[in-house]
């Protein structure tokens, strides 16, 4: 028993608990800091190589010009396998704002590349942290490559091809007269979207997966390394 600053007695052991607490409590936010301060590096690094592989845009045949190919999903991948599905959204999205002061077509191909990356990586990142392993990789990817390219259609149709026609002036029947051009299966706007939209995102997701699939072995171990320096053991 010691006595208190106030005259009362109190058991001894509490004294100890409550500088333990203090301590373990300090020590907490020290590890909570250091791991919010590794996320935003890493996010950061892999931020900047997707808005500089974004200015590396490839034509590819049978497709219009309005649709380039590049490899800026790549690091906004690997972003999700290293911090999680929630930091890879985040990448997706300052990826997207960076671009935005050069854009040229008003935001909308921005708009439309974060809401099909986002799909794209969230669903790969969110499958692949259930089965951490390079199989689990392939299959994570293969399977948000589908739904990208399924969800394409819908994002096109009601959202992309709309507004390029009430903001930007450029009608559908604009955009299938461009694609029709290159690819003789286009014929109306059902067509554009089966024939040009779905094959041109199945390449992108499955190009940009098979690469990451062979980097993943000499990257897992850092991108697993990454991911646990980044979560706190006790929340995950």
């Amino acid at each position: 028993m010691i006595p208190g600053a106030d005259g009362k007695v109190r058991k001894k052991g509490s004294v100890f608990s409550m500088t333990e607490t203090h301590v373990t409590v300090k020590a907490d936010s020290r590890v909570a800091r250091k791991i919010m301060l590794r996320r935003i590096a890493a996010c950061a690094i892999l931020t900047a190589m997707a808005v500089l592989l974004m200015y590396l845009e490839i034509p590819l045949p049978f497709m219009p010009s309005f649709l380039k190919f590049d490899f800026s999903e790549l690091p906004v991948l690997i972003g999700s396998f290293a911090l999680g599905p929630v930091w890879g959204i985040v990448i997706e999205l300052l990826k997207n704002l960076i671009h935005l002061p050069v854009t040229q077509t008003m935001g909308i191909g921005e708009l439309s590349n974060f809401i099909t990356g986002v799909i794209y990586v969230g669903t790969a990142g969110i499958i692949y942290r259930m089965f951490v392993s390079k199989k689990g990789a392939a299959i994570a990817m293969i399977i948000a490559t589908l739904v990208l390219a399924a969800v394409s259609v819908p994002v096109n149709a009601f959202l992309t091809l709309p507004l390029y026609g009430s903001v930007m002036g450029f009608p559908i029947e604009a955009i299938i007269g461009m694609s029709a051009a290159v690819n003789p299966l286009v014929k109306d706007k059902v067509s554009l979207l089966l024939a040009v939209f779905v094959p041109f995102n199945l390449f992108k997701g499955f190009i940009v997966a098979g690469i990451t699939y062979f980097v993943h072995l000499p990257l897992s171990k850092l991108i697993n390394k990454t991911y646990n320096a980044t979560h706190d053991p006790a929340t995950t």
